[in-house]
């Protein structure tokens, strides 16, 4: 068929690739505009940007899809349908619309569960043990359509955001190129989602980053996987030069109890408001991550030791 694509992270360079082995003419790539990264904060291109151009892909970054001049430019493509992962801009209707399919959207969660821009890492948050990917047909509602396809996804006690990402994005663009097969063969079939269990991935915001250790240590423990590799569950810890910061990136819970916030041991097993959290593996503030036993070989922590 011939598709336009429409994505920006990683997650969505997997649905990319997957497309154009399966001999899709991707007519258009459509991504969010270079952005600051890296050290030096030099504007370069997202990872579906750069794919595309790699590829010889035609590529838009355009700053807002409302834009009527976008709208036109995607109309005259003529596409069979349009491809969403993850692209980062909410789509008018007459995006939507354009293509001669519709448009589809890979989404990671089992829908109506955590509809919105952080589905993985709130799904690791609040504690559940299944999630998966979905396809389904944009509306304009946020996450609203009919589902396509889907398929579960198992979440482990050691999973963080980072490696249940890797295992999402692979499996959804899978998903992706059988759901396209169906549609174009006239055999994809829809089917609404449930009115109730609906819930909401709020976008993570800066101030959730922090751990307070007066919260339980499950709580704790999720809270850190789920904000690994980033932003990153931070506390501070004393030295002799004064507090640094340090991210907390795998944890796992153990019975143990102390008061919040004290180490309890010489292997980082931290005291919560219940239980306890041994941290695994962290990262101080601009060094390298480490596991916990190479961090404390040039910082060791005494157990007695309060986290801020």
């Amino acid at each position: 068929m011939r598709l336009a694509f429409l994505g920006t992270p990683d997650f969505a360079l997997a649905a990319l690739r997957r497309i154009v082995a399966a001999g899709h003419e991707v007519a258009c790539v459509y991504s969010q505009p270079p952005a600051p990264r890296g050290r030096g904060q030099a504007l370069r291109p997202s990872p579906v940007h750069a794919f595309a151009l790699e590829h010889g892909l035609s590529v838009r970054t355009p700053a807002a899809m409302r834009d009527p001049a976008e709208i036109e430019a995607f109309r005259t493509l003529e596409l069979d349908a349009a491809c969403v992962v993850a692209f980062g801009q909410i789509l008018p209707a007459a995006v939507l619309e354009a293509p001669r399919l519709g448009s589809f959207n890979l989404h990671g969660s089992l829908l109506p569960r955590w509809r919105g821009a952080a589905p993985i890492q709130r799904a690791i948050m609040a504690g559940d043990l299944l999630t998966g990917v979905e396809v389904m047909r944009m509306t304009e509602g946020l996450d609203e359509g009919p589902v396509l396809a889907s398929e579960t996804v198992r979440i482990g006690p050691l999973d963080t955001a980072g490696t249940l990402h890797d295992r999402m994005a692979a499996a959804g663009a899978e998903l992706m190129a059988r759901t396209l097969a169906d549609v174009e063969r006239g055999k994809a079939v829809e089917t609404p989602q449930a009115e109730d269990g609906v819930t909401y991935a709020k976008k993570i915001r800066p101030k959730e980053a922090r751990i307070v250790w007066t919260k339980p240590a499950a709580e704790i423990d999720r809270k850190i996987r789920g904000l690994s590799p980033f932003p990153g569950a931070w506390f501070q810890l004393p030295t002799d030069k004064g507090p640094v910061r340090v991210k907390a990136l795998l944890s796992a819970f153990e019975d143990a109890e102390g008061r919040p916030g004290e180490v309890l041991d010489d292997r980082l097993l931290v005291a919560a408001g219940e239980g306890a959290v041994r941290l695994l593996r962290v990262q101080r503030e601009g060094r390298a991550p480490q596991d916990a036993e190479a961090f404390l070989r040039g910082q060791p922590v005494a157990a007695g030791t309060p986290l801020g």
